[in-house]
């Protein structure tokens, strides 16, 4: 007899993918670390092919885990959205979203278009500036909600929903991190990964110089395709064309990024709660437990 595949398992197997280890997922998903390898060998012997290899304390995944990487993804998006279309009334009205470019590239459009499936008269509006930018607006309640990288300035202005892995990236065809001083393209003095490329690569040794900066996440990477520079970026924002730059091409691990989801004070009407659910739970890989004590 055929069954078919477990949600809570693949939000499982989705935290280590994301994460890179056993150990930062079973706290992202409030479990013990042997809950979430008995979860994840039954998820291997449901699908009939394993899908990490061990590095150390790094998980990776295989063939297998990159090819149900996608597929879990859609199933746990599905059954969010059709759990919250039974549980929540016709809605109208707007809300302002502000996020980072580099997050709305990859993130926004499943968010936007499983909301909009669920609530089509309420109208999105989206504006795209640096995680500061949205920051300052929200607490001026000139935007209602927004996703931001978290510098452990949002308790009780929002909550840490998303936990992403960050590396260092250089163009595909070209070695330019072989050279003697780092180029970096980085985003301007107010963006905390700035600060961490240069401290990180300052602490092992390595000469660097900032290259190129652009508020753009978009501009950044096309940069660094280019073979212009180096750069920092989330594991939402890796798109071909780039190369991920580990410990073995001298650049050391870094730790991971936590992004937030924030609300203005008077955000407080329906739609915004819908929306604000709907993006946690769309983009999330924390349970709020975790979320809380990660903060």
């Amino acid at each position: 007899m055929s069954y078919g595949l477990d949600i809570d398992q693949l939000r499982t197997f989705i935290a280590i993918a994301e994460l890179g280890s056993f150990t930062r997922a079973a706290d992202a998903v409030n479990k013990t670390q042997s809950a979430v390898s008995m979860q994840m060998r039954r998820l291997e012997e449901r699908v009939g092919q394993g899908l990490f290899t061990r590095n150390g304390r790094q998980s990776r995944l295989t063939d297998a885990g990159y090819r149900l990487q996608d597929y879990a993804r859609r199933m746990i998006r599905l059954n969010d959205e059709t759990l919250t279309a039974f549980a929540e009334p016709e809605l109208l009205g707007r809300v302002r979203l502000g996020l980072p470019d580099d997050y709305a590239e990859r993130l926004l459009p499943q968010v936007l278009a499983g909301f909009a499936c669920i609530n089509p008269t309420v109208e999105v509006v989206v504006e795209c500036t640096g995680s500061v930018g949205v920051s300052e607006k929200v607490r001026r309640d000139e935007l209602d909600l927004g996703i931001v990288t978290s510098c452990g300035d949002i308790n009780g202005f929002g909550d840490i929903v998303r936990r992403e892995r960050l590396h260092w990236v250089g163009p595909e065809s070209r070695c330019i991190h072989d050279e003697e001083t780092v180029r970096l393209a980085l985003g301007h003095e107010s963006c905390a990964w700035r600060a961490l490329a240069i401290n990180t690569l300052t602490r092992v040794g390595r000469s660097c110089r900032v290259a190129y900066t652009s508020g753009s996440a978009a501009a950044i990477t096309s940069a660094v395709a280019a073979g212009l520079a180096i750069a920092v970026v989330p594991e939402s924002a890796l798109r071909p064309g780039l190369r991920i730059l580990d410990e073995r091409d001298g650049f050391p691990e870094l730790p991971p990024a936590d992004i937030a989801l924030i609300r203005a004070p008077n955000a407080v009407d329906a739609t915004h709660d819908a929306l604000y659910d709907h993006i946690a739970a769309a983009i999330g890989n924390l349970s709020m437990r975790a979320a809380a004590a990660a903060e």
